[in-house]
């Protein structure tokens, strides 16, 4: 998977380190933080976590009480135009 190699995951390390210092501070997981930012972004957006373990839904649904600020958005929306998107499996490629 290319998000995987070597460069890919160099370059994907701000946000990551983004992710861990918000999740600190909001004494949350990335994971949450990540969810909360989803949900921040249009009342449409739903979304959807995979899960293997019982306790990461308890931990995902509590994404939903978590505030973040413009600027903290602002934040992840910066670090995240930064890192390349793959392909989608089956999507054809211009």
């Amino acid at each position: 998977m290319p998000q995987f190699a070597p460069d890919a995951i160099d370059q994907n390390q701000p946000l990551l380190d983004l992710l861990r210092r918000m999740a600190r501070e909001k004494q949350a997981t990335p994971a949450q933080i990540s969810l909360a930012w989803m949900l921040c972004k249009k009342p449409w957006i739903v979304p959807i976590p995979g899960i293997r373990k019982e306790e990461r839904m308890a931990e995902n649904a509590g994404a939903a009480g978590i505030a973040l600020t413009a600027g903290e958005v602002e934040a992840l929306d910066k670090a995240l135009d930064t890192v390349g998107m793959s392909a989608v499996y089956g999507v054809k490629q211009n």
